[in-house]
């Protein structure tokens, strides 16, 4: 387990503390919508810490050619029709390059800045000229408006119960997900990011903002720097 993580529930655990089963369960969302819009058809798509495929099953029926990367192997045992890697992030380096490296799940938020720089230059060590990077940020209130609750269409509901500071900006941060026949946990760090913080995030390591796909401004296509 990564230091600071951890998480409870029925099934496997990751490092970071997902539930395999939990993350088997949730709904697909608009994310396959908003992807697809922003990159060329058929691209080339790598994604990055792709858990089960929630998103990349809808991206195979749009055309898409996907590889699947993440470093729990039970996570990558639910993909289907995708090349998978079981690898850690921040030191991947297939010796090739994609359309599209897509770095969603608020990965960009890791708690240690050295961890999100290593994130960072994997995607842009992956991307292809003139290809782009899709990352997915946390709302902008994310942190500060807790404790909250959404209950879903499909019957379960998401609690963010606490994000308390633990030093050096980072916040701990512990989730529930309540199914009428299970209950998963997950606490993990995670740093919070101002658009301009995340944007000298980027600079950091030869990435800046194309533009933002979504008016929340949660759905962001970055390109290399010239």
């Amino acid at each position: 387990m990564r230091e600071g993580h951890e998480g409870t529930g029925p099934g496997a655990i990751t490092p970071d503390g997902c539930a395999v089963e939990l993350y088997s369960r949730l709904p697909v969302g608009a994310e396959p919508d908003i992807i697809a819009a922003a990159v060329p058809a058929g691209a080339r798509i790598l994604e990055l810490g792709s858990g089960v495929g929630r998103m990349i099953h809808p991206l195979l029926e749009r055309g898409f050619t996907v590889t699947a990367v993440d470093e729990s192997a039970e996570m990558l045992e639910r993909v289907r029709g995708a090349r998978t890697i079981c690898s850690p992030i921040e030191n991947l380096d297939l010796g090739e390059t994609f359309d599209v490296v897509m770095l969603a799940s608020f990965l960009v938020h890791a708690g240690d800045e050295e961890e999100r720089r290593a994130l960072l230059r994997t995607c842009v060590r992956h991307v292809a000229a003139g290809g782009c990077v899709l990352i997915q940020r946390e709302g902008e209130d994310y942190h500060a408006n807790v404790p909250r609750e959404r209950v879903d269409p499909s019957g379960f509901t998401v609690r963010i119960v606490s994000a308390e500071p633990v030093g050096d900006g980072v916040n701990s941060v512990y989730a529930e997900y309540v199914f009428p026949d299970a209950v998963w946990t997950q606490t993990f760090l995670a740093r919070p990011l101002t658009k301009d913080q995340f944007e000298e995030a980027l600079a950091e390591t030869g990435l800046k903002v194309d533009s933002y796909l979504t008016p929340d401004r949660v759905w962001v296509r970055a390109v290399p720097m010239d």
